[in-house]
């Protein structure tokens, strides 16, 4: 009986990566409003009764996806911060990993472009602030604990930081030009650089 109850939730959780898996595959290709449930059940390989033993809906599908894909940048940023040993050089490296993952077209598509549009700012927001902007904040409290930047409220610098981060995504994934990564990037630097304290 231990044995079937085994393979039944091993089974269940194959089902669900695999929804997972291809609904992602999908919504980073062709856009959220232009797959059906029909196409990421056959793709998957599975029924819709098994998506909906998962999901609630193609939205709550997507909020899946996102929260991974927002995870997955949030890992990066942080494998990419902890590199450095100093703590300035982990906030920058660190921002700078954030706009790079932004330059990839899966992850703008989900967390940039649809994820905003499909959730409500309100959701979206909640979701980036457990990922990496939690981060972000993390990062510049510490900094401002030990000195580096002038003591401030930790949240809305935080939040502009985020947000200007956040827009820079937006507007690297319009452009299409890789050189504006590197002039976002001297942007970006000089205004953090601004934030030090004499």
């Amino acid at each position: 009986m231990t044995y079937d109850s085994d393979a039944r939730t091993r089974q269940r959780e194959q089902t669900k990566r695999a929804l997972l898996r291809e609904s992602r595959r999908l919504f980073a290709t062709r856009g959220f409003a232009a797959v059906g449930l029909s196409e990421i059940v056959s793709a998957a390989g599975v029924t819709k009764g098994a998506l909906y033993h998962h999901f609630e809906s193609k939205t709550d599908l997507f909020r899946a996806v996102l929260a991974e894909v927002q995870d997955e940048v949030a890992g990066r940023v942080v494998a990419t911060a902890a590199a450095q040993n100093d703590a300035w050089d982990q906030l920058t490296a660190g921002c700078r990993a954030f706009l790079t993952a932004g330059t990839d077209p899966d992850i703008q598509r989900i967390m940039l472009v649809d994820g905003p549009a499909v959730l409500g700012w309100a959701v979206w927001r909640a979701l980036d602030e457990a990922g990496s902007a939690r981060h972000l904040a993390d990062a510049l409290g510490a900094l401002i604990d030990a000195g580096v930047i002038a003591r401030q409220p930790v949240a809305p610098l935080a939040h502009l930081l985020s947000g200007a981060m956040n827009e820079a995504a937006l507007w690297l994934a319009a452009t299409g030009n890789p050189q504006d990564l590197e002039d976002t990037w001297a942007a970006l630097s000089a205004l953090l650089e601004s934030l030090r304290a004499p």
